[in-house]
């Protein structure tokens, strides 16, 4: 998927060399991008974070990293909402100069210490802005996608459609399936549903872009490697899919979450049989309204099965007040079989025996952990790639159910049961076993010879 230029090693070069990366302000996007910087100071880099002040990570938690905050723009009002596309705009049009002006005075700084120098900026491709800065500084860049190469190549699939007359997309071709793009339906776009898809299209041409030094993508090739061959086929620059992350990263760094963990709930799962508890998490940005939260509840309750649910604070003001509001039977059943709490270790819980299932919203973070762990998957899906991830995982790797999502209690109860106690459930749970094991040789395999090849590429741009 990648050349390999011949150049110095690391340890051949004098000059250290240094690398700046720059993540969004997202949790989904912060994790991936910090768990790369981990694996790549392992070779041998100077690691150095661009971060916005709103959701800044914790530098204590990093002490080989330097951190570069930098003005973001954001109003107390998208502080507050933490509306991820609002955020994402006025990041893309306000930040340019003062990333710019950033990123001047760091330069100068390194100058004066005579072995350093930035070698390659690797940017979220969230953030198109930076290649232009990137340019300007006359610094090296490349492009790290935190979705799968699939949903990548769902991007070029829109311009493509809206080329040829596809769009807008009509809802009587919803579930046909979308021309060169295997089994996705035009539904799993993520253009699909979209108030404003005039706009998608505009942003995520820009996103598209590619520099020549190639695309990171934390993936593994055995997972993807028709989209990943497609994508070298359209952009003919290295790829380079080193995934997942999270299990190649170093241990003393890759449990950090910038949102607080409650490990309480490790005790409770050790205390339940194995393959019994279904972990139910739509991650850091979707959730549910009051009303659906009832209906999730009555319907894990009366599944009689055991659940680890986490329930952010912002989905409800008072979350012990709202389980003392709900009938009897249902606090019984939460009280026998059920853990509430604010947010869980996730790669943790994935990982304990206990856990047989996982009730998710398809972000490729969870997917990704969940299929290193060897746990199937209840999807529902609320926007962005998470519908292409859960087609994925549906059809194609066939460890994940994908339901009507209709928030009711009857069929929240049936397709909990589908999972956790039906045969389905055990033969997804043996399909899910067998792509762990085929994704733990890929760490030491592909993703590895990946890693190398990225390593060799910023070096032979720095000879």
């Amino acid at each position: 998927m990648y050349h390999k230029p011949t150049t110095k090693t690391l340890m051949e070069n004098q000059i250290r060399h240094h690398l700046v990366l720059i993540p969004p302000p997202f949790h989904g996007h912060l994790t991936p991008m910090l768990q790369l910087a981990s694996i790549l100071h392992s070779k041998g880099f100077s690691i150095t974070i661009a971060h916005t002040y709103f959701n800044s990570p914790n530098p204590s938690n990093y002490p080989n990293f330097n951190f570069l905050p930098y003005f973001d723009g954001l109003s107390n009002t998208q502080i507050t909402s933490k509306n991820f596309i609002d955020i994402t705009s006025t990041l893309n049009t306000k930040c340019e100069s003062p990333l710019k002006e950033t990123l001047v005075h760091y330069i100068a700084k390194l100058a004066n210490q005579k072995h350093e120098k930035i070698a390659c900026i690797i940017y979220d491709g969230l953030l198109h802005f930076i290649d232009s800065v990137a340019k300007e500084l006359k610094i090296p860049s490349i492009v790290f996608r935190t979705t799968s190469a699939t949903n990548f190549l769902t991007y070029h699939a829109c311009a493509q459609l809206q080329s040829k007359g596809y769009l807008p997309l009509q809802d009587s071709k919803s579930c046909d399936l979308v021309p060169e793009l295997d089994l996705l339906r035009f539904k799993d776009l993520p253009i699909f549903n979209l108030p404003n898809p005039d706009d998608f299209l505009q942003n995520s041409a820009k996103t598209l872009s590619i520099t020549p030094f190639g695309v990171i993508f934390n993936t593994v090739d055995s997972l993807e490697d028709s989209s990943l061959n497609q994508l070298q086929q359209l952009y003919k620059v290295n790829i380079f899919p080193i995934g997942p992350l999270h299990m190649i990263a170093d241990d003393s760094n890759n449990s950090k979450s910038i949102l607080r963990e409650n490990h309480n709930c490790i005790s409770w799962l050790n205390n339940k049989a194995r393959k019994s508890v279904l972990y139910v998490s739509l991650g850091s940005i979707a959730s549910w309204e009051e009303k659906e939260l009832t209906e999730v509840a009555c319907g894990l309750a009366n599944s009689k099965q055991n659940f680890l649910w986490v329930i952010r604070p912002e989905t409800v003001k008072d979350v012990s007040a709202w389980l003392q509001s709900l009938s009897e039977d249902v606090k019984v059943g939460i009280a026998e079989r059920g853990c509430v709490v604010k947010w869980a270790p996730q790669g943790e819980v994935l990982a304990h025996e206990a856990v047989g299932g996982f009730w998710s919203h398809c972000g490729w973070n969870s997917t990704l952990e969940s299929l290193c762990e060897g746990v199937p998957i209840i999807c529902q899906p609320s926007f962005g790639d998470q519908r292409v991830n859960t087609r994925l995982l549906s059809h194609v790797w066939k460890v994940g159910l994908e339901w009507c999502n209709v928030i009711l209690r009857d069929e929240i109860e049936r397709v909990v049961r589908r999972l956790m106690v039906n045969q389905e459930g055990e033969e997804m749970r043996q399909r899910a076993s067998e792509l762990k094991h085929e994704i733990r040789l890929a760490v030491n395999g592909s993703s590895c010879d990946a890693l190398d090849g990225l390593v060799k590429c910023i070096l032979s741009v720095n000879v």
